[in-house]
C-alpha cells in the first residue's frame, strides 16, 4: 500500500491475515482490508453488515484476485461524516465516490477493476463500461429504491430495523436501534437467510458494537433517508435520461431470506 495510508491499530475479529489501513477519501476515512493478487475485486457490505461479512469468501478470493473488503461511510470502522438536511453525504452517489477514491489511492485505476455493487457502477463520472469490468449485488438491492410488494415486508409507519423504517425522521429510528442493538442484530443474523450458527460470537459482537455507537447508527439512518429521497431522484433522473449500467451485472440473494418476498421485481410491474 502506497506509504501515506495510515493503518488501522484495531485488532479484527476475521481476516487478520489481510493488511488493515485507513484511507483518507477527502470527506472521511475508509477502513479497508486487501490481499491477494491479481485483477482488483472490491466487496462491500449491506445492513447492519461490515467488511467482516466477507471473513469466509474473501480468503478463498484472494488466491486469484487482489481482494479489498471496505466498511462504507458510517458502518464499521470507517468514519461518520457530519449530514446535512437533505441527507446528501449519505446519498449512494457520495459512499459509491468513497470506494473509487479509496481504490485509486490503493493504487488501482478504474478502468478494468471489478466493483460489486450497483451505485459504483451507476455513479461512475465516466461511464461505467469504461471503468468498471463488471458489478454484483449480493442480497441488498438498493436501499428503498424499489417498490414493495402490497402486504409484504417494512412499511414507512413500520419500526422494522430496515429499509422505510429506517427512513422516518430522527430520532425515532436511531432510539429505536439503540434500545435493542442485541435483538435487531439477532434477527438480522438469525432470519434473513443464513443460519444463525454461521455468525461466531465475535462477528456477533462487533455488530451490535456497531449500533451501540450513536454516531454510527445516525450515518446508518441517514443512508437510509437518503435512499428514499436524494437516491430515488437520482434514480429517476437517470431512467428519463435512458442512462444504464452498461457492464456485465449480477445479482443473486438468498432463496431462505425475505428479499425476494419484499421487492418486486422489475418482471413484476
Amino acid at each position: 500500500m502506497p506509504a501515506a495510508l495510515r493503518f488501522a491499530s484495531v485488532t479484527a475479529v476475521a481476516l487478520d491475515d489481510f493488511e488493515a489501513a485507513l484511507i483518507p477519501t477527502g470527506e472521511t476515512d475508509i477502513f479497508v482490508r486487501r490481499a491477494g493478487s491479481g485483477p482488483p475485486l472490491l466487496l462491500l457490505h449491506g445492513f447492519p453488515q461490515t467488511h467482516l461479512m466477507w471473513r469466509d469468501v474473501a480468503p478463498r478470493l484472494a488466491s486469484r484476485y487482489t481482494v479489498v473488503c471496505a466498511d462504507l461511510r458510517g458502518y464499521g470502522q470507517s468514519g461518520c461524516p457530519a449530514s446535512t438536511p437533505d441527507h446528501a453525504p449519505y446519498a449512494k452517489r457520495a459512499m459509491a465516490a468513497d470506494m473509487v477514491a479509496a481504490m485509486a489511492r490503493l493504487g488501482f485505476d478504474r478502468s478494468g477493476s471489478r466493483w460489486p455493487a450497483t451505485t459504483v457502477a451507476a455513479a461512475s463520472p465516466t461511464g461505467s463500461r469504461s471503468t468498471i469490468r463488471g458489478a454484483s449485488t449480493g442480497s441488498r438491492c438498493s436501499t428503498c429504491s424499489r417498490p414493495q410488494k402490497r402486504g409484504r415486508g417494512p412499511t414507512r409507519a413500520s419500526p422494522s430495523p430496515s429499509g422505510p423504517g429506517l427512513a422516518q425522521p430522527a430520532p425515532l429510528p436511531e432510539r429505536l436501534l439503540a434500545a435493542v442493538p442485541d435483538a435487531v442484530i439477532d434477527d438480522a443474523l438469525g432470519g434473513w437467510g443464513s443460519p444463525a450458527g454461521v455468525f461466531n460470537d465475535g462477528v456477533r459482537a462487533a455488530y451490535v458494537a456497531a449500533l451501540r455507537d450513536p454516531d454510527r447508527l445516525h450515518a446508518i439512518c441517514e443512508e437510509y433517508r437518503a435512499a428514499a429521497t436524494l437516491d430515488r431522484a437520482h434514480d429517476e433522473a437517470d431512467q428519463a435520461r435512458g442512462r444504464r449500467i452498461t457492464c456485465p451485472l449480477l445479482a443473486l440473494w438468498s432463496a431462505q431470506g425475505p428479499l425476494g418476498t419484499w421487492y418486486e421485481a422489475a418482471g413484476d410491474r
